[in-house]
């Protein structure tokens, strides 16, 4: 039964089942044989620790539970417990896991048998300790009255005396006055040292070299204790100079029996906090080890200490030893003791804890041998060139060192974890395990060599520094190793060539390319002329008219009734995208609207979207494409609107949902847009159909685009002859389609092969129009296109003269409308392919780029400094062509 606990008023009125159970749970401590087995275990702490011991209890075949904070509500540790459950909400990021009655009242409400502290927080607090044990939890660690004697540094002093075992001068209860800290040293001389009574972690830690600075000091010391550990009560004591800091592993029962695990040497210190740990302790003298270890356990035995504790030690340079403090919970540097001895020692915290003796664990000092050296270290976010200022944000990428001797022990170590400036810095702990000291130090080096971490500064080259000092591979320092070598804080500058090469490529993907132009040509301080347009003046009627009154299907036979071949001009949208980057801006596209839509009423369409210019507006414009079909549309209500669509990829680069594209349709439709020239860079019907069909629903006219490749004139090609096209228009028209397309990218349809391709499509489909699009890279497009015209295509397209010549066509009639963008076109001088394109090129029959790829090939192979070898990418090209089985030639872009 669970009675909800905590409380003096509280306690005092709880049933008598609940003082049996505690009576239950108190004769541990009067050594009966009692046990209990604990079926859910919560952990009060967080991070690392706190997954260290999910994992111990996991293994134990045991429900583990956490608690977390709000701030920590993304937390690793959340994730890894069975249970987890919020405390302290409204309350600071500490101060939630410092709130007792919150713990305590989780754990009784959902059945917990015991509550582990694991290190910091709560963990050596004696009214933690006594509040689960009143609510008949079981708290996984000392009983609560040898937890306040040992606690208490003062307190832990006297039974170290009384135990016979030698302490450093020190006062002999807490002080709470910088005046009795003057008395003491003017006693005892300096220089003296002030600690915390009640908490570690080098917290409320001072050393004092002069007693003009003890008042200062005390102030500073006190005031951080109160803040970390809610009492800023302090002691004082000699400083012992040039010290190594022992601590000595300590394991009891509730019967009376203890152990101890050897030694660790954790004299590797910053400012009172421990930076590197090593078990054992190397070069230690067997002498003194042996004193060590029994004055640990006589102070142990004396207190009846039971569970996990560390008994702290200095040893001087004459291998004095002297007693320090007793740290009543698990260490951070346990770890290191687990690897020698092989001891798991958060299973034998919990084990002791349900009343399990020493033996039954098969532990007895006899069997308990060390194995090897093991060495810890912190790696935390701190920048240790900033004088180690704690560091926050988000992990970006993330490579930990691994490999046999390794063990990791973390929390938030991965790639997109956030780390917190609300708590620890401590990322992730590494030890090494080896034969020895020096190979342990040789295995630490090259994991913390291995480690990527980038978003985040680390200690790791500070660590580095230190496992590289000789002194540090002899064994051979002392507290002061780290003030005493200034190099240590001498740092290599990480090379991070990996992030920069993502950044890069980050950057270029949004922004472009970042080379050099291959021109130095400024935009010009141009006005462009826009022909005059009568204000008021109503557009005359034109193809849209018919669509939107009638219908796609009836919009097709108007097409296909019109005598001669109809323009599609595609200057606003392939023109600019192939001579100038897809650079020009809605501005200028709208300015000459108006003109367009009175002068130009017979076109077929304008194609003016889609494609690569959805992408360029956003990216590097900063303009919507939406909105800019809408602004179009507004100023050019009679002629058609085409775009570019790629299948199943829309107007992107990768395939999407169906449910999008149908989307994507529909507004586009609604903004404006009447026909989709569907295509497919692989002519894969199954892309294209997904297009055609959202194209269709949406109302759109369904143009559906065969990708031209190869020459259906040469016989001895036989991969994409005359009957590849005409089974794959005869799948297009069965989808839907309500035009067909030929999309010649490269510019390779000689006029031999148009007129044998549009002749046979003409003779097969007699009723279904036919648009071609090239692209006059060789200087032969118009001789093609007036051969498609003969055969029978309905629509070609062009551009205007002066947005014109190499990749589009040349009209010659509408010398108003190319007066305005010949003067445009020189705003976008810094975006010219002209520049190293000065003419068509018939070469491109044989490496059969399309226009849209060759002109940017061409610009990075000249902004690369790669133009004089131009001709060999081309034929590098038509080799990797050929390699991959003479693919269709598309340009993704398009």
């Amino acid at each position: 039964m669970r009675l909800l606990p905590l409380g003096s008023d509280r306690i005092r009125r709880l049933s008598p089942l609940l003082q049996l159970h505690s009576n239950t749970v108190r004769c541990f401590g009067n050594k009966q044989t009692k046990t209990r087995e604990f079926n859910k275990v919560l952990v009060a702490n967080r991070g690392e620790i706190a997954i260290r011991v999910f994992r111990a209890l996991t293994e134990l075949n045991k429900t583990s539970v956490a608690v977390f904070s709000e701030q920590d509500k993304l937390s690793m540790h959340r994730l890894k417990a069975d249970e987890a459950y919020l405390i302290g909400k409204g309350l600071p990021p500490v101060a939630a896991y410092l709130a007792i009655d919150q713990i305590i009242d989780t754990a009784v409400k959902h059945n917990v048998d015991a509550i582990h502290p694991g290190y910091g927080f709560l963990s050596e607090r004696s009214d933690f300790a006594q509040a689960c044990q009143n609510a008949g939890i079981v708290y996984i660690g000392p009983t609560p009255d040898v937890m306040a004697r040992m606690g208490d540094k003062v307190a832990a002093r006297q039974a170290a005396i009384e135990a016979g075992v030698q302490v450093v001068p020190g006062t002999s209860a807490p002080i709470t006055s910088a005046q009795e800290a003057v008395e003491f040293a003017k006693q005892h001389g300096t220089p003296i040292i002030l600690k915390a009574a009640y908490g570690g972690g080098g917290r409320g830690m001072r050393r004092i070299d002069r007693i003009e600075d003890v008042e200062e000091l005390f102030r500073r010391a006190f005031s951080e204790a109160r803040s970390a550990f809610g009492d800023g009560s302090l002691f004082v004591e000699k400083f012992i100079e040039r010290p190594r800091h022992i601590e000595v592993q300590l394991l009891g029962d509730h019967h009376g029996g203890i152990v101890h695990l050897f030694e660790r040497d954790c004299s590797v210190q910053r400012r009172h906090q421990k930076v590197v740990e090593i078990a054992p302790a190397p070069a230690l003298p067997a002498g003194v080890r042996e004193k060590i270890l029994a004055d640990a356990l006589r102070l142990a035995k004396h207190v009846g200490y039971q569970n996990a504790g560390t008994v702290e030690f200095l040893v001087d340079s004459k291998g004095q030893h002297f007693f320090i403090e007793v740290n009543a919970r698990l260490q951070v540097e346990h770890t290191v003791t687990e690897e020698i001895t092989g001891v798991d020692l958060v299973q034998a915290q919990i084990r002791i804890a349900e009343g399990k003796t020493l033996e039954d664990l098969k532990l007895s000092q006899e069997t308990i041998q060390t194995n090897g050296s093991a060495i810890q270290c912190r790696v935390t976010t701190e920048d240790p060139a900033r004088s180690f200022q704690p560091d926050s944000g988000r992990i970006e990428v993330f490579r930990s060192g691994e490999g046999m001797g390794i063990r990791l022990d973390s929390a938030s170590a991965f790639a997109g974890s956030i780390i917190s400036p609300d708590y620890d810095s401590l990322l992730v702990k590494v030890i090494a395990h080896a034969r020895n000291h020096p190979n342990a130090a040789a295995k630490m080096i090259r994991a913390l060599k291995e480690f990527r971490i980038r978003g985040v500064k680390t200690n790791i080259p500070f660590l580095l520094n230190v496992l590289t000092q000789q002194s540090f591979l002899d064994a051979s320092v002392d507290t002061y190793f780290i003030d005493e070598h200034p190099e240590l804080f001498e740092f290599k500058a990480s090379r991070n060539r990996a992030q920069k090469l993502l950044a890069y490529l980050g950057e270029v993907q949004v922004n472009g390319p970042t080379t050099p132009l291959v021109t130095s040509l400024k935009p010009a301080h141009v006005n462009p002329p826009v022909p005059h347009v009568r204000p008021g003046s109503k557009p005359p009627v034109g193809l849209r008219q018919v669509l939107v009154k009638d219908g796609p299907e009836a919009f097709a036979r108007a097409v296909r009734r019109t005598p001669g071949c109809m323009i599609t001009d595609t200057t606003s949208r392939d023109a600019h995208q192939s001579l100038l980057a897809t650079r020009v801006r809605t501005f200028d596209l709208a300015k000459i609207s108006p003109f367009v839509s009175q002068a130009f009423p017979q076109l077929f369409s304008l194609e003016n979207w889609g494609g690569a210019t959805f992408d360029v507006s956003m990216r590097f414009l900063h303009e919507c494409p939406w909105e800019r079909l809408e602004t179009l549309r507004a100023l050019i209500p009679n002629i058609p609107f085409q775009c570019l669509l790629r299948g199943a990829n829309a107007v992107g680069y990768s395939n999407y949902p169906d449910n999008i594209i149908y989307k994507f349709c529909d507004l586009a439709v609604k903004s404006g847009m009447d026909i989709f020239r569907v295509f497919d860079c692989l002519n894969y019907v199954p892309n294209l159909v997904v297009g055609m069909e959202a194209a269709g629903k949406a109302g759109g006219v369904v143009e559906a685009a065969i990708s031209y490749t190869g020459d259906v004139s040469d016989r001895s090609r036989t991969q994409y002859n005359l009957q590849y096209y005409l089974d794959l228009a005869e799948q297009l028209v069965k989808a839907g389609a309500h035009i067909l397309a030929i999309k010649d990218m490269a510019g390779v349809l000689k006029p031999e092969a148009a007129k044998m391709l549009i002749g046979s499509l003409r003779e097969k489909f007699p009723d279904i129009p036919i648009h071609v699009h090239t692209h006059d890279t060789a200087g032969a497009g118009v001789a093609s296109m007036v051969e498609c015209a003969r055969a029978g295509a309905d629509v070609v397209d062009a551009a205007v003269d002066s947005m014109s010549g190499m990749t589009s066509l040349s009209l010659d009639e509408i010398s108003r409308y190319s007066a305005y963008w010949e003067s445009a076109r020189q705003l976008y001088a810094p975006f010219e392919c002209a520049v190293t394109m000065k003419s068509g090129n018939a070469d491109v029959y044989k490496h059969e780029i399309p226009g849209g790829q060759y002109t940017n090939l061409q610009f990075q192979a000249f902004s690369l400094g790669l133009g004089e070898k131009f001709d060999d990418v081309k034929k590098m090209y038509r080799e990797a062509n050929l390699a991959l089985g003479d693919i269709i030639k598309a340009s993704a872009a398009s």
